[in-house]
């Protein structure tokens, strides 16, 4: 039983960290490098009717 504990619980308190990590909005953001640029979808050209 106690083996079953020592297993459990720091993989309990390891998953509780990873969760709250990925929960951060700060994650992806690095003061250093300038926000890249939103990506623009190609404009679509018309067709000229005849």
């Amino acid at each position: 039983m106690i083996d079953k504990f020592t297993i459990l619980v720091p993989h309990v308190l390891m998953a509780i960290a990873i969760w709250r990590l990925l929960a951060r909005q700060d994650l992806d953001h690095d003061p250093n490098f300038p926000d890249p640029e939103p990506i623009q979808p190609p404009k679509r050209r018309r067709r000229r009717d005849a």
